[in-house]
């Protein structure tokens, strides 16, 4: 039985960089708190507890003070930034430079919202930490649209500019710019009515669907390891399976059953942009156990 990993998996540049700032960190001897998972990914999250990050909620960290704390790579909105410099906390910024420009982008295009009325879309996932970032740049002002049917919010006979958390689907992307479109003409808006588009999707992730694809149909069964917290994952996993019907989704080696591998010659290992290669090496582990 052949087993491969794709070489394309794993995290990204922004949680690499996240992580690599904690370990740093927690390399000192005063406590390292982190606002929210670092990643979305309990098995990581689980190695650096270990070696002494402690995850925290907002509500925690409006009490913390005089400590050491980490923004993860999903940024956070200004308000974060407010509450630490009250409460005297040191600040680890490890926002994604991707998302940094993009919170910068839903700003600029809020301030100019505000002179002529308009609205601020964002294609993305309700509660989602980089969301929360991005509604906290228009004053919580931003709509969010995870699907054409949150689009009912929108006065379309006012400006709107939409934009897109960085992990998001082209595809859905493209779908829901199409319906906005769509409606508009529905309604007769007229073309003078602002509708700014901005792509505003991670090439590093939107760029590993077709690859994805690909990999999938290699192989006669396919593990996706990933979170269940990401959102990354679950449209990744979707590629998987439309790609490869005998695709499964798992946390870890311990997911892996014997019966998924019957008559497969091929087995390739793929995840997440918040997936750690050393968590799919351990699934190639236990296949090899079960071979």
């Amino acid at each position: 039985m052949k087993i491969e990993i794709d070489d394309h998996s794993g995290f990204c540049y922004g949680v690499i960089r996240a992580i690599e700032l904690a370990e740093k960190e927690l390399a000192e001897p005063e406590p390292l708190f982190s606002l929210g998972d670092i990643v979305h990914n309990e098995l990581e999250v689980g190695r650096l507890h270990k070696l002494g990050l402690q995850t925290i909620t907002r509500e925690q960290m409006e009490s913390l003070y005089c400590k050491k704390i980490l923004i993860r790579a999903h940024g956070e909105p200004p308000a974060t930034y407010r509450i630490a410099r009250e409460n005297n906390l040191k600040v680890f910024d490890a926002t994604c430079p991707v998302v940094l420009k993009l919170q910068k982008k839903v700003h600029q295009a809020y301030l100019e919202s505000l002179s002529d009325n308009g609205q601020i879309v964002i294609y993305g996932k309700k509660g989602h930490a980089e969301v929360n970032g991005l509604t906290g740049q228009t004053n919580q002002t931003a709509i969010v649209a995870g699907s054409e049917n949150d689009l009912s919010e929108l006065d379309f006979s006012r400006p709107i500019r939409l934009f897109s958390q960085t992990t998001m689907s082209i595809k859905g992307f493209k779908q829901l710019q199409d319906r906005i479109n769509s409606i508009r003409a529905e309604k007769g808006i007229s073309s003078s009515v602002v509708f700014q588009v901005n792509d505003t999707i991670c090439r590093q992730v939107a760029n590993r669907e077709s690859q994805l694809t690909d990999f999938a149909k290699s192989h006669d069964v396919i593990l996706f390891v990933s979170g269940t917290k990401s959102s990354n994952g679950k449209i990744l996993f979707e590629v998987c399976s439309n790609a490869n019907p005998r695709s499964y989704q798992i946390t870890g080696p311990d997911a892996i059953q014997k019966d998924w591998l019957a008559e497969a010659e091929s087995i390739g290992i793929c995840g997440g942009t918040s997936t750690p290669l050393w968590l799919m090496q351990e699934c190639e582990t236990k296949l090899k156990e079960l071979m």
